[in-house]
């Protein structure tokens, strides 16, 4: 209903009665105390606080109101009914409702206007229909790996909010600026460490289902601390060619050196990284190469096998380490030719591990770092059937990313792991 303007004789303190009533106070002020009692008073459980019909809707649109009404006094120099105010160019000219989608419900406010139409709250944005704490709502229960239909309902029952699926495309499409900065940001000179995995996931393309890799580097830069470099959405399964574009693309964002790498048993891998950075010395998974050959052992050695081989990459040395490789082909090599032989022929990528200190091994002799973000990866996106485009992978591998490596320190004892690596990569090693 449109609210009537009294034109009082002279100016007058808010009315208690007026601000029950619903009626805006002729000088703006945020809600009394009173009518803050009030409200309370009328609760009978907790449910009558929240909702679009809740007591927290009806004091946020009250007091948005009044803020806006003292805006526009601001904004026009004088008070409502001020004499100040004739001829003077621009007036009041009434209001117009607005709904407004918050958590507290969806709210119909009224927003005061002038008539040459030159008032602008900073408190409202044209056409802002939203607050963005609902929208920092779904971009966090998008990022959980909640779909669009999920969301709808659960901002339903949660907050009283109608929200169609286009709107929530709308809003999770707001961050596709911050996925390309992020992917394309410039990167640190030098990597001590990075670490080189592929994750799998299906992606609907030319109206086909494709299980798809997704590239995936890790770093650990010279203060010690981890960061994902960027995903990159291939084009099919796992391979050196791509391997070899992502390097490239690191390279080109800055990239100059890395120390070491660290790999899976991926064929043609090592080529890949020498290509672009020659020097890097490339360390292939140790528990890639266990799990790999015990697919070749029966069940019932499986044990003993495994035990030998814990022995050869436990060995303290690079010497004794080759010493208990030899003894396994001795006692194996009958039976399993095929898992002998598999390490005998990736020795020098498995030993690259004993040229270095023992806090320094430990760090490098698998890739349990990156596979540890990829399992975080997984928890959101193993709800999914099929991605209907690579943004959208992109864009939800971009957002889990967010909330993951906001829990991330600094590497453990990494002063001593430090010096270690200034002293064995003399003159690499950024001092």
């Amino acid at each position: 209903m449109p609210r009537t303007k009294r034109q009082p004789a002279t100016p007058a303190a808010p009315d208690q009665s007026d601000l029950i009533a619903g009626e805006l106070p002729r000088h703006p002020t945020m809600p009394s105390v009173e009518r803050v009692q009030q409200e309370l008073a009328t609760a009978t459980s907790i449910n009558d606080f929240f909702g679009k019909e809740g007591i927290f809707a009806r004091l946020f649109a009250t007091t948005i109101e009044q803020m806006l009404e003292a805006e526009l006094t601001g904004h026009l120099g004088y008070e409502p009914y001020a004499t100040a105010g004739r001829n003077s160019g621009n007036s009041r000219n009434g209001r117009r409702s607005r709904q407004l989608r918050t958590s507290a419900g969806d709210l119909s406010i009224q927003v005061p206007r002038d008539r040459a139409s030159t008032f602008q709250s900073p408190l409202l944005e044209p056409y802002q229909s939203g607050t963005n704490e609902l929208e920092d709502k779904i971009i966090a229960l998008y990022a959980k790996g909640v779909s669009a239909r999920d969301i709808q309902q659960t901002l339903h029952d949660l907050y009283g909010v109608t929200v169609s699926p286009a709107t929530i495309s709308t809003v999770t499409d707001k961050v596709w600026s911050l996925v390309e900065t992020w992917q394309n940001r410039p990167l640190e000179a030098v990597y001590p460490i990075v670490y080189l995995d592929a994750i799998h996931m299906k992606i609907r393309r030319d109206g086909k289902v494709q299980n798809t890799a997704v590239y995936i580097v890790l770093g650990i830069d010279c203060a010690g601390q981890r960061d994902v470099l960027g995903h990159w959405v291939g084009d099919g399964g796992e391979g050196a060619s791509f391997w070899l574009s992502v390097l490239s693309d690191l390279q080109a964002r800055g990239v100059n050196d890395i120390l070491i790498a660290c790999v899976d048993g991926l064929t043609g891998f090592a080529d890949a990284i020498a290509a672009i950075f020659p020097r890097t010395a490339v360390q292939r998974c140790v528990i890639h190469q266990v799990r790999q050959s015990l697919t070749y052992v029966a069940w019932k050695d499986r044990k003993a096998f495994a035990a030998d081989l814990r022995a050869i990459y436990q060995a303290p040395t690079r010497d004794m380490a080759e010493t208990r490789l030899l003894e396994v082909g001795e006692r194996w090599s009958g039976q399993y030719a095929v898992a002998v032989r598999a390490w005998e022929r990736a020795w020098d990528q498995l030993a690259t591990m004993f040229d270095y200190p023992p806090a320094i091994r430990r760090l490098i002799y698998t890739t349990n770092a990156v596979e540890g973000y990829n399992r975080q990866l997984r928890k959101v996106t193993k709800t999914k059937g099929a991605f209907p485009t690579v943004e959208s992978v992109r864009k939800l591998l971009f957002l889990v990313n967010r909330n993951v490596t906001a829990k991330w320190a600094t590497m453990p004892n990494w002063a001593s792991i430090r010096n270690q690596l200034a002293i064995r990569f003399d003159g690499r090693f950024p001092l």
